[in-house]
């Protein structure tokens, strides 16, 4: 007997932290918003509502960029916990429909539907692809109704075709791709619509008339190896069809999404300063609360971190980034002093404008068994974090207390 083709699906909230933001604050429905900070901020677009993409504003987009084309827009900062709690509670009802699934990123995931279609068949199907389809559409209208947010899916044979079909499906829509006409559906498809070519890749095909999917899908590979290099064979496999299916192992693809107990991965935050810094001491603070943002997220997760990256980016773009290996630990007390010297061994450019400031934890294994090493912090630290948990992360943090920056100190 045939094996029944793969169904991946590929949900995706739509415009997710507009989405939150609506369900807080009804007033913004239908009306022109931008995520991600406010007029004269630095820093880039989080997310942009249908009405300003309309205006040509669009993730990733400066905001000085955004409110040049969008001037009348309404402006918003991002709130990071509010919206990882809003994607947890479409990731419980996701995985109450199948039992294979893997999370991309905040607002979007990967289901494995293959082999359910008995499972979903009803009195009145077509077929499977049809009840397939039928219980994708019942699971986005379950996250309509019970969280407020909508979403959109594509069903197809792989993960690149479903993540393709979800983009066209949008918004609130499901669109399935029956095994067998993926290169149909592909091939007139402008190239920025595969996931992985973006606008500089864009820009090369073009530049040699390939403008479609089933250009880049018919062309010689040796003239894809000088635009995608290692890549080129399976991104051209891809645009046939003949993407990878498997979703394999879980592993954490946006910043605030920290499973409990894995040591897969890294954990990392960065931040982008309104205006270039030269200050000392605003340096330093910075770099103290990230230093509570990643440790607060490894004891979350129950992980320690035993390599410690600091990213360093200047005015004119210049970036930097070093690491050091540490004894594992996951208290900000303990790392903020091997950053700060990290910083300091660092800084080639002394007295030159700061814009961006980075930490990244790394090689990461599991916290049971070694609470030794925090040195005495773990009960703060749980008192620490069980007020956060009740209160919001911003409820407490650690105060420099002084013009000279050194080892911080919960007593301040």
């Amino acid at each position: 007997m045939a094996l029944a083709a793969p169904r991946i699906c590929c949900l995706d909230l739509d415009t997710f932290f507009v989405s939150v933001e609506r369900l807080l604050d009804p007033s913004l429905v239908a009306q022109p918003v931008v995520v991600g900070g406010l007029p004269g901020q630095r820093g880039v677009v989080t997310a942009a509502s249908y009405e300003v993409r309309a205006l040509g504003v669009r993730s990733g987009m400066s905001l000085q960029r955004a409110v040049e084309l969008a001037p009348d827009a309404i402006y918003l900062p991002t709130r990071h916990g509010i919206y990882t709690d809003y994607a947890a509670r479409v990731r419980r009802i996701a995985e109450g429909y199948t039992p294979v699934s893997q999370v991309a990123s905040i607002d979007e995931m990967f289901l494995d539907f293959s082999g359910c279609e008995r499972l979903y068949a009803a009195k009145g199907d077509a077929g499977p692809d049809v009840s397939i389809e039928r219980i994708v559409r019942r699971l986005t209208d379950e996250i309509q109704s019970s969280v407020g947010l909508p979403s959109s899916a594509g069903i197809a044979t792989s993960r690149s075709v479903a993540k393709v079909a979800s983009g066209l499906a949008k918004p609130r829509g499901v669109l399935f791709v029956p095994a067998g006409t993926e290169r149909a559906f592909l091939g007139p498809l402008s190239v920025r619509k595969f996931p992985g070519i973006g606008p500089v890749a864009e820009e090369k095909l073009n530049a040699i008339g390939l403008r479609t999917l089933a250009d880049v899908e018919s062309a010689p590979l040796s003239t894809l190896l000088g635009i995608f290099g290692a890549w080129a064979e399976p991104i051209q496999r891809a645009c046939r069809g003949l993407g990878a299916h498997e979703l394999g192992r879980e592993r954490p693809a946006f910043q605030e999404y920290d499973p409990e107990g894995s040591f897969v991965g890294t954990i990392s935050n960065e931040r982008t300063f309104h205006a270039d810094v030269r200050d000392v001491v605003r340096i330093q603070s910075m770099l103290c609360s990230l230093c509570e943002r990643v440790c607060f997220r490894a004891r979350k997760r129950g992980v320690m971190a035993r390599t410690v990256t600091l990213k360093l980016r200047y005015a004119d773009f210049q970036t930097l980034q070093r690491s050091r290996t540490i004894t594992p630990t996951c208290s900000e007390l303990e790392l903020y002093p091997v950053v700060r010297d990290v910083f300091a061994r660092a800084r080639s450019r002394l007295g030159s404008a700061i814009r961006l400031l980075g930490i990244r934890l790394s090689n990461l294994r599991p916290l049971q068994g070694q609470l030794s090493l925090f040195d005495g912090h773990e009960p703060l630290h749980r008192v620490v974090d069980g007020v956060r948990t009740r209160y919001g992360y911003d409820a407490l943090r650690i105060a420099l207390g002084d013009a000279q920056p050194r080892r911080p100190s919960w007593d301040d």
